[in-house]
């Protein structure tokens, strides 16, 4: 049965669009105001986890998405810490989302951005995704669980939150510790206090209202929610305005799109593992870094496999390439046939996850 829809979700929506559309406008890549898995990607190529140098960059957005989601559960009482669900397992999916995700160029919310912007490459995509969410209900319902969590110490529950504080600290002082890109992707960026300050408002407001683009689609899917799903409808119509209003919208096209390729079946494998995976986890990047804010380890030990997960893509050339245009020669871009072999590993990976992890009765 539907539920009612609750503002603070279409409120959040409404501002991670305007937080987009802006961060954009400042410097950030086009369609790319927001990417939790281009953003980890930046930040392990920075602390020289790979080696991609058109994209390594400490991005503020990350920092402040994962404080703002602290700030605020501290604030109301939400901040609970816990851990100890299948860390190891949940690593695992992790490193899996980030690779299907960069395999497509961009996670789940950079997916609706990218529709807002007029990409017809993520349409690809969002089937993609929805596959793999109905992948991931399937076994959902016949008993997949990575076990209960339970109550933990302070210092589990501020993990990451301190170590984005460290990373935060580092970059102001001592930034050259780091590398940061010259050209590409990872070159373009809005000033770090603008990033951080949005980034921060959004990361709160993602606490407040569970913004999750994979649990909006399960409710959606499973019980006729539509509650979080409409934080996404919101980001979509508040970017597609954001760009027709600066001017940014030249119609639908699959055609040479900002970071994106015309390698359609990859780019829906891509999200078919990131769904998947996600619906595994219990949730998309942008959330488990909300909870990982929270205080929950089980998230921060996922994030940490997204970071391994984004130098393994690039080390090891698993990543998509974007189309491009040479002296009047177009390239569709796409991936390289190691990044088709780890997408059918992985896919595999997470077949056996899938079984393993159903109660055995139910197996039975």
């Amino acid at each position: 049965m539907s539920k009612k829809i609750n503002i603070w979700v279409l409120i959040a929506g409404a501002v991670v669009g305007i937080a987009a559309v802006a961060l954009t406008a400042l410097g950030n890549p086009a369609n790319m105001g927001f990417c939790i898995a281009c953003f980890l990607r930046d930040i392990a190529g920075a602390t020289k986890l790979h080696s991609a140098a058109v994209v390594q960059y400490i991005r503020p957005e990350i920092i402040g998405l994962v404080l703002g989601s602290t700030i605020i559960a501290l604030a109301t009482g939400e901040f609970k810490p816990r851990a100890g669900s299948s860390p190891a397992v949940r690593f695992i999916l992790g490193a899996i989302v980030m690779i299907g995700a960069l395999v497509f160029l961009g996670c789940p919310l950079r997916m609706v951005i990218r529709i807002g912007g007029g990409d017809l490459n993520a349409f690809v995509g969002l089937v993609g995704f929805a596959i793999g969410i109905l992948i991931g209900i399937f076994f959902l319902k016949r008993g997949f669980s990575l076990k209960r969590s339970y109550t933990a110490t302070k210092a589990e529950g501020f993990a990451l939150p301190f170590v984005m504080v460290a990373l935060l600290a580092l970059v102001l002082i001592v930034p050259t510790i780091f590398v940061f890109s010259e050209s590409g992707p990872g070159s373009k960026h809005a000033p770090v206090l603008a990033a951080l300050v949005i980034a921060l408002i959004v990361g709160a407001l993602a606490q407040k209202s569970r913004l999750c683009m994979v649990g909006g689609m399960r409710d959606a899917i499973m019980f006729r929610d539509f509650n979080l799903l409409s934080g996404f409808a919101a980001i979509f119509v508040v970017v597609l305005l954001g760009n027709i209003i600066l001017g940014n919208f030249s119609g639908f096209s699959a055609y040479l799109q900002p970071i994106a390729h015309a390698s359609q079946l990859w780019n829906l494998l891509g999200m078919v593992l990131v769904g998947w995976g996600s619906v595994l986890l219990g949730g998309c990047p942008l959330r488990q870094l909300i909870l990982a804010g929270e205080g929950n380890g089980d998230s921060a030990v996922t994030v940490f496999g997204m970071v391994v997960g984004a130098a393994v893509a690039h080390n090891f050339k698993l990543a998509g390439s974007a189309a491009s245009l040479t002296d009047g020669v177009y390239s569709a871009g796409g991936i390289a046939t190691s990044g088709k072999i780890a997408v059918v590993i992985a896919a595999v990976v997470l077949l056996v996850i899938s079984f393993m992890n159903i109660a055995k009765k139910e197996r039975n």
